[in-house]
């Protein structure tokens, strides 16, 4: 029996490998003579830098940056075995979880260090980024992570702005004339999940503007600030992408991606998956078994495992679920297109408490559900 255990992490407990370790000692306990391939997956959020570099076996690197008010902090991504491509995700230097709650004002916050990542991989030599946007803290447009490459953002009288969401709207001028060398030979990559616009009612502020800390007041400010920004690359530079699906991913960034590294997109699932030649793996497999840590109404949108069930579909490959909580009710499970869906957190448990015997709980889960395993693939 040849089973492929593709899980994406249980945010706040385990990591993808972790949950994948997990479920392969559980396994191997019951059946020591299967065949058990691991290979950990990612929405192109957090954990996404990680899967793809050691699908690749790549490498982790760890540099200083600025985080979004501009302190020092260490942030990590990862280089591919073959030193070609980074693997970048947004969060490290620029997510939410770095500016504490009474902090956090989208109109002082950049992703200048998001850049600064950039710029220390292209300094490796690699000849593609893998940006994954998400979690950010941010909503600036992406003018932060171009300055950190060598643009600058000029107001009226042709002075220097800060690369922060409160500049965008004074912005009159944009010079590109001190780019970092080689920035124009790396190919960029975005994994984005959103199809939000750059501005107005479903674009970056009014959207994800209140999670990061902007009152009403600031979301208009942040917006007609995107405004600005985007009229202003109408008229130095040609570009309209204002109403790309995606642009307004994580405060703008995916917009600025677009029109300042000519940055293609793709959904993060289908990106990692690719990378981890995934398809492949399901079709030559008898069962996947992939989790997360909340199969909900999000997971039916298109996260991890429906991802996986849909590849699976395509080769009749049954496929079983764990998660941290289950918010489906059986018709969605089976709509789905999978053969189990198990939480592994006992009723009425607390989640600190959940979180804390994760290792453990996701063990015996998957140990229990393993009992006639056999018998059940074959009713399938």
């Amino acid at each position: 029996m040849r089973i492929l255990i593709s899980p994406d992490k249980f945010k706040g407990s385990l990591t993808a490998p972790e949950v994948a370790d997990g479920m392969a000692a559980a396994l191997r306990v019951r059946y020591p003579d299967a065949e058990l391939i691991c290979k950990p997956v990612a929405d192109g959020g957090e954990g996404t830098a990680e899967v793809l570099t050691t699908a690749t076996n790549g490498t982790l690197r760890t540099v200083q940056v600025h985080d979004p008010l501009f302190r020092p902090v260490e942030a990590t991504y990862g280089i591919s075995g073959d030193g070609q491509t980074a693997f970048v995700e947004m969060a490290q230097a620029s997510g939410l979880h770095l500016v504490p709650p009474k902090q956090r004002n989208p109109l002082a916050a950049s992703t200048y260090g998001t850049g600064q990542l950039i710029h220390d991989a292209i300094r490796q030599g690699v000849s593609e980024v893998v940006l994954c946007v998400g979690g950010s803290a941010t909503t600036d447009a992406g003018i932060g992570m171009a300055a950190a490459l060598g643009y600058e953002f000029l107001d009226h009288q042709n002075n220097p702005l800060p690369p922060i969401g409160k500049s965008m709207s004074q912005v009159t001028r944009i010079r590109r004339t001190v780019l970092i060398p080689d920035l124009g030979r790396v190919r960029f990559r975005v994994a984005c999940d959103v199809d939000n616009p750059l501005f107005g009612p479903n674009g970056a502020a009014y959207v994800y503007g209140p999670q990061k800390g902007a009152t009403p007041r600031l979301v208009k400010e942040l917006d007609k600030g995107l405004r600005t920004i985007d009229g202003v690359l109408k008229y130095d530079f040609g570009i309209e992408e204002a109403d790309m699906p995606g642009a307004g991913a994580a405060g703008g960034l995916g917009y600025g991606a677009r029109v300042f590294l000519k940055a293609t997109f793709g959904r993060g699932f289908d990106l990692v998956a690719q990378t981890l030649n995934l398809e492949d793996e399901i079709r030559r497999a008898d069962l996947v078994i992939t989790g997360e840590g909340s199969l909900d109404e999000q997971t039916l949108q298109g996260k991890v495992i429906a991802g996986i069930a849909r590849l699976a579909k395509v080769h009749q490959t049954p496929v079983a679920a764990f998660c941290g909580r289950l918010l489906l009710n059986p018709d969605q499970i089976r709509q789905l297109g999978l053969i189990d869906a198990l939480p592994i957190t006992p009723t009425g448990m607390a989640l600190e408490e959940a979180i804390e015997q994760a290792p453990f709980l996701l063990r015996e889960t998957v140990a229990a559900w393993a009992v006639g395993l056999p018998g059940r693939l074959d009713k399938n």
